[in-house]
């Protein structure tokens, strides 16, 4: 990728960063030539990873279709997916901002951006969040995603923790994109869109799981997760065994490991 001033920096990084948890991470985030290569986990890793190691509160992310939309493909938590949502139906807020200019988008108190996002900034303080920063999924002059990070206090981002960020999302987006350099744009479009027809079976499969067992979509997709990962099994095979009762909601226990 060209320099485009995300190094990693060597000081100054976030509370709780770990110098091996941050390795580990760009490997995983640069390994997408496995063979069994699963994108929606990938990018449900990617969300994860930047809200652990980056000390946010919340993590949501957006890629474009088939149709060039975007699309709420991963997040961590339900407020801040509700919020992503919140700004397509609204055409506005930081993550479209940044999709549209290619570039890095931050906003140091949502409190006072009322005349920047008039309909967003109210709803994102009303959830909870004061600051965010939208970092793109870009590759030279293509865009294929934005990265937002929610933060419950104002100015809560360290310059260098954004860049830390950035890196990671650079990183996700250099593995994504050039699989399969000669025809990368096709194979890009043709795996997000499997992953949007997954996100469609998790969201039937998390409702599903909520109401059988009383729980917050929040918590019922934590569940589905744990269950797959102690189970070895991949997120979408789990949901449609789920939606078609082969496997029962009782039996995605509470006690799986989060």
């Amino acid at each position: 990728m060209e320099n485009s001033g995300h190094a990693l920096p060597q000081e100054g990084r976030g509370p709780g960063m770990d110098a091996e948890r941050l390795a580990a991470t760009f490997v995983d985030l640069a390994d997408t030539l496995v063979e069994d290569f699963d994108l929606i986990e990938f990018l449900y890793t990617l969300v994860d990873r930047c809200a652990e190691l980056l000390d946010v509160t919340a993590v949501g992310l957006m890629v474009v279709d088939a149709r060039e939309r975007l699309t709420v493909m991963a997040s961590t938590s339900e407020e801040a997916r509700l919020l992503e949502l919140f700004q397509l139906q609204n055409e506005q807020g930081p993550c479209l901002e940044c999709f549209q200019r290619g570039e890095a988008v931050q906003e140091p108190d949502l409190s006072t951006a009322v005349a920047r996002w008039p309909r967003f900034a109210p709803e994102a303080v009303a959830a909870g969040f004061r600051s965010v920063h939208a970092l793109p999924m870009r590759l030279r002059d293509e865009t294929i995603g934005a990265l937002n990070l929610f933060h419950e206090e104002p100015s809560a981002l360290q310059p260098s923790d954004v860049r830390i960020g950035q890196a990671m999302v650079d990183v996700a987006t250099i593995g994504l994109v050039q699989v399969g350099y000669t025809r990368r744009h096709e194979i890009l479009l043709a795996q997000l869109q499997s992953a949007l027809d997954t996100r469609v079976l998790i969201e039937q499969a998390k409702g599903i799981l909520a109401e059988r067992q009383g729980t917050t979509p929040g918590q019922a997709f934590s569940r589905l997760r744990a269950h797959a990962r102690t189970h070895n099994l991949r997120l979408t095979q789990l949901a449609g065994d789920v939606i078609d009762g082969a496997i029962l909601p009782e039996a995605v226990s509470a006690a799986d490991p989060a």
